[in-house]
């Protein structure tokens, strides 16, 4: 198998290198985003590899949809961590990298040997980075954690409680995608800090801290004053009421905002009634009477179909959109124009469909999309990057180390 050649050096962590121990989406979604941004992400798996190779639709074995997603612009080593000669091998993998990224919880973490004190010692400017579902120093750190649980656990799965009448998840694994841009920054603002200070340092991102903290920037409300003023939940957003409305023929995302914004939709609908009523037209007015506002909105919006509310809005600086199905993303105008989705030719698996990113910067690119890495593709590669003999390679291969 031909190795997954390195990615080209584009983007403002070209150059530095990151070596990931993690598998699922947290750790893995992290570690593509630094790739993204031109970093070298060596991702290290076991020999039955990252257990999203096996999730998800695929046309190649060990290429599920989960993986492809979360995997781009890696290249793989397979390392049996279970063998001594494997865990040396990702030690002294360890010691040539800028970044080491894992999610294996501590106590297993330190029976292999991968805690910060050792490797720091090794690699004083290591930036070591622990992605898990709960920090050690509460009652939780040692519990396996996954997005439903971080959802339940942090009040999350209970919001939902006032759209269904029961709480319910998200439909996204939005604790796992959080955590990982929190990751992101962590370890970029730890690369600044080394710039200044030479030294490395440990950066523990946990799932729960990260996800309470998400969820009180506006549901803290009446408890962000000791004692409290209120309850807790931000009611404009934690109401049923708050929804996309009906029209004559599909949905559409509504939002006036300012007082102009919603007068000028009244006069728009010739809803002459409403625009002396305080109730309807100034902030205090509709954050006293949100149900009450939101269902004389929808009662208006039902009476058009969404090509003419579109037509009705589109230059009146009031935010709204129609509401898009997953599907209809693919068409989406404003992601063509962009270029948002981009197509790769992946010489086992056909053409893959890959989304684009967010973010722009003005002197270095964003690395070009990557295939994601067939498992263990670049294994030799790498140890003949670090130096190791014909000899202790085919030693690591007897010992069961290299899968």
């Amino acid at each position: 198998m031909s190795p997954q050649p390195a990615p080209s050096p584009s983007g403002p962590l070209a150059g530095l290198r990151v070596v990931e121990s993690a598998s699922i989406v947290l750790g893995p979604l992290t570690c593509q985003y630094l790739a993204a941004m031109g970093a070298d992400v060596i991702k290290v798996e076991p020999p039955e590899g990252d257990l999203t190779r096996r999730i998800g639709p695929r046309r190649t074995e060990g290429m599920g949809a989960l993986f492809l997603t979360n995997n781009r612009n890696k290249r793989s080593v397979v390392l049996n961590l279970k063998t001594a000669g494997g865990r040396d091998v990702l030690h002294r993998l360890v010691d040539t990298a800028d970044v080491f990224v894992h999610s294996v919880r501590t106590a297993a973490a330190r029976r292999l040997g991968l805690e910060y004190e050792a490797l720091s010692a090794r690699n004083p400017g290591l930036v070591f980075c622990h992605v898990a579902g709960f920090s050690d120093h509460g009652p939780y750190g040692p519990k396996p954690a996954y997005d439903d649980i971080v959802q339940a656990l942090s009040g999350l799965a209970m919001l939902q409680r006032v759209v269904t009448g029961e709480p319910r998840y998200v439909p996204s694994i939005l604790a796992d995608k959080i955590t990982a841009v929190h990751a992101t920054f962590a370890i970029a603002a730890a690369l600044v800090e080394r710039a200044r200070s030479g030294l490395g340092q440990a950066v523990d991102v946990t799932m729960l801290e990260t996800m309470v903290a998400f969820t009180s920037a506006e549901h803290l409300w009446g408890h962000a004053f000791e004692p409290p003023l209120g309850s807790m939940g931000y009611e404009p957003v934690a109401t049923a009421a708050r929804r996309p409305f009906r029209t004559a023929d599909g949905y559409l995302a509504f939002m006036p905002y300012s007082d102009a914004q919603w007068v000028r939709f009244f006069e728009i609908v010739g809803r002459d009634d409403v625009l002396a009523d305080p109730r309807y037209t100034t902030l205090a007015g509709r954050q006293q009477n949100v149900a009450l506002v939101w269902d004389e909105l929808g009662i208006e919006l039902a009476k058009r179909p969404t090509a003419e509310w579109v037509e009705l809005l589109e230059n009146e600086d009031i935010p709204f959109a129609q509401v898009n199905s997953l599907e209809d993303l693919l068409d989406d105008p404003h992601l063509a124009a962009t270029g948002f989705w981009q197509t790769l030719g992946d010489p086992a698996g056909g053409l893959l469909r890959v989304p684009g990113s967010g973010t722009a910067f003005s002197r270095s690119e964003i690395a070009p999309a990557a295939v994601p890495p067939r498992l263990g593709a670049d294994t030799h590669a790498v140890l003949d990057d670090l130096g190791l003999t014909a000899d202790e390679v085919g030693a690591l291969t007897a010992e069961g180390a290299l899968g």
